[in-house]
């Protein structure tokens, strides 16, 4: 038996390849939409990909295994646990083989079992791995969304993102009863998680790649409750704000995303085109450092620098997957690699792009800027409002005194009624590169005096007065 493991750290998204050395065949569970990734891992080790599954329809990012599934001829496994709401609606496409809790598939020497772990959807199920050729016992668990290191799935996203009301109680039910089974199973088992640190799908999910279940029962918290109601208290307390475009991920993902070789490829448009384009309302994404969009940015664009890993999280409280949408691309980077990121959340509509050279001649409009110390002498000054744009349970746990929370992702939809007009706004976070973001989205949105805080907590802390 081969593993192989495959980390996104842009979405922190993981998927495995299990391969049988004896008759060559291979499975791929949780796969990203960018393929080739596989393609090559089976190719070097003489396996032909035969079989494609994942755990749930996923939220925060567009499946693979419908494009692996066209791209090799393998026969996709798919939940067909849940209601009829979470039920995928592309199996009539000629390899797909629906599974219940209970089943059992073959990959050459492999044994996977199928095993249905509700509690983050409804239609979940994790996949126990026997290597027959050598063992009569498991070896291990892929969990999907179910279980991670230090933490589990969170079950509010069907009603958080996707809008769907009254499942996030019932959820954390089924997953208390979820986790009560895994309680009875074997300690030695490993488990395989499909999301690390960093992934919106839990609250406090551990940065290491797999764990074992032993580990987990002492020491994950879900595994320290008996009370089922208390339980319940504890994993819908304190969850993350839900990125919006989970919502459109759950549709694509249900209904099957549409296969890369139908999609177009990028332009490069002008400065001309940029202008238009910004008149007219449309979200154009400016992908520079925030230093250099400070220096100069062109009104009505937002700055979502390509400096953190996670940018496209960011990208996708914005994007309104019914619209085009445009990139200014910075120097030096690969514009065909940035649309097969933006692609993995499912931004399809992003056929044009600009590049930085192109656009941006130094005399833009520039971004004020200010240090803790700066804002420390001038907080009296009469009209300043702090909007602090960091998640909620960051902002209860300590916040400047008198400032306004919006989570940035929230800003777009709640400015206009939280915040006052004819005020100098101050955005300020944990580091400086969220408020840099909400600063170009303010100033999107029209607000005319906005100033961003450069410096994180560990600054703002020891110069502001908080609370």
């Amino acid at each position: 038996m081969l593993l192989k493991y495959f980390y996104d750290k842009a979405l922190a998204q993981a998927s495995y390849l299990v391969g049988c050395a004896a008759t060559g065949e291979a499975l791929v569970v949780d796969a990203s939409r960018d393929i080739q990734q596989y393609l090559d891992v089976a190719e070097a080790e003489g396996l032909t990909i035969t079989h494609v599954t994942e755990t749930h329809i996923h939220a925060d990012y567009v499946s693979g295994s419908r494009e692996l599934g066209a791209a090799t001829g393998a026969t996709l496994y798919l939940s067909d646990e849940g209601d009829e709401n979470w039920k995928y609606q592309f199996v009539d496409d000629g390899n797909v083989v629906l599974v219940k809790d209970g089943d059992s598939v073959m990959v050459g020497n492999i044994k996977v079992e199928v095993l249905h772990t509700p509690g983050h959807t409804p239609e979940h199920i994790s996949f126990m791995i026997t290597d027959t050729a050598g063992a009569d016992k498991p070896m291990g668990v892929f969990t999907g969304d179910f279980l991670f290191v230090g933490d589990v799935g969170r079950p509010d996203l069907l009603e958080e993102a996707a809008g769907i009301a009254n499942t996030k109680e019932p959820g954390a039910r089924e997953m208390f009863k979820s986790i009560a089974r895994f309680k009875e199973m074997p300690d030695y088992l490993q488990i395989w998680p499909a999301h690390g640190a960093g992934s919106a799908c839990g609250k406090a999910l551990g940065a290491i790649p797999s764990t074992t279940l032993g580990y987990e029962k002492l020491f994950n918290p879900a595994f320290q409750y008996d009370n089922e109601d208390q339980f319940v208290d504890w994993l819908l307390d304190g969850q993350p704000e839900a990125p919006f475009y989970f919502a459109q991920m759950k549709k694509v993902n249900k209904e099957g995303p549409t296969l890369l070789n139908n999609l177009d490829g990028l332009t490069k448009l002008d400065r001309a085109s940029l202008d238009a384009i910004v008149e007219s309302g449309g979200l154009v994404i400016d992908l520079r450092s925030k230093e250099e969009f400070a220096k100069a940015y062109v009104p009505g664009t937002i700055n979502v620098p390509m400096t953190s890993q996670g940018y496209i999280n960011y990208i996708g409280w914005f994007v309104d997957y019914e619209k085009p949408m445009y990139i200014i691309v910075p120097d030096g980077a690969d514009a065909d690699a940035i649309m097969t990121t933006l692609r993995s959340i499912g931004i399809d509509n992003l056929s044009c792009y600009f590049a930085e050279e192109d656009v941006i001649t130094g005399d833009e409009k520039t971004m004020q800027q200010i240090s803790a110390p700066e804002l420390a002498e001038r907080i009296q000054a009469n009209g300043l409002v702090l909007v602090d744009v960091r998640g909620k349970t960051e902002f209860d746990e300590l916040h400047m005194d008198g400032a306004v929370n919006i989570p940035l992702g929230y800003l777009h939809r709640e400015a206009k009624d939280k915040l006052p007009e004819g005020h100098t706004l101050v955005t300020n976070c944990a580091s400086g590169y969220r408020s840099a973001i909400a600063a170009s989205v303010l100033t999107r949105m029209g607000y005319e005096d906005v100033v961003n805080l450069t410096d994180g907590d560990d600054v703002w802390a020891q110069h502001m007065p908080t609370a």
